[in-house]
């Protein structure tokens, strides 16, 4: 990958394709600056950074401190996610005349909440491959979840990765159990049924042949007159 990446696939379903699966990360010239012009398009309109939620309790919580519509913050949108959402690069700390080489990859969901998901863009590209690109598949890694409709297709093409607690707990939980002497068990051969023959019965029997034989000896042994 050097400039973009776009990879979608599909399903037959109810007898026509259906697209399904969309891996995007936008290319460096599409990349769009976050918090710097209004998401209207009205005069005086809110920004994002009038917009964004931030309160003490929540940066408690997050281990990563989250990012800011302001001048320390530099925020691009990596992906639009079919309107669900959007998956930023974040550069944090900056000054200006100043490279920055460290970037974070966050989400940030429709109420404008942040939630991380990598400190590393190899990260993030690793954890789009596992997770198929599937709808919703960012809020898999919030504490909202994914929605009850994206949860049937995790459920269909990634049950691993949605049961990730499950697996956590049990082990053996998604081993496939499998008896190899039910499988490869030997069975019986059959043996072809045996064709009765008839068994001739014993008794006095004179063959054609004999009794031709004994006409012509007889014929042979009686003198013929002449008158």
């Amino acid at each position: 990958m050097t400039d973009g990446f776009l990879m979608t696939w599909s399903i037959k379903f109810d007898g026509s394709n259906m697209q399904l699966g969309t891996m995007l990360i936008n290319s460096v010239s599409a990349l769009c600056r976050l918090g710097t012009t209004s998401i209207y398009s009205l005069p005086n309109a809110a920004t994002l950074a009038d917009l964004e939620s931030d309160t003490e309790d929540e940066d408690k919580e997050e281990t990563f401190k989250k990012p800011h519509f302001n001048s320390q913050c530099r925020i691009f949108e990596l992906d639009s996610c079919d309107g669900n959402g959007k998956v930023c690069l974040v550069y944090k700390n900056t000054q200006s005349g100043v490279v920055s080489s460290c970037a974070e990859i966050w989400f940030l969901d429709r109420a404008l909440y942040w939630h991380f998901l990598t400190d590393t863009f190899t990260g993030y590209y690793r954890l789009m491959l596992i997770h198929l690109g599937l709808p919703q598949w960012q809020y898999a890694l919030t504490k909202y979840g994914i929605s009850p409709q994206a949860k049937q297709w995790f459920n269909m093409y990634k049950p691993i990765a949605y049961n990730s607690n499950v697996v956590a707990d049990d082990d053996m939980a998604f081993i496939n159990k499998l008896d190899p002497n039910q499988v490869f068990k030997t069975k019986n051969k059959l043996q072809p049924a045996r064709k009765k023959t008839c068994v001739p019965i014993a008794g006095p029997q004179k063959s054609q042949a004999s009794l031709v034989t004994n006409k012509n000896l007889t014929q042979m042994g009686s003198p013929t007159t002449k008158k």
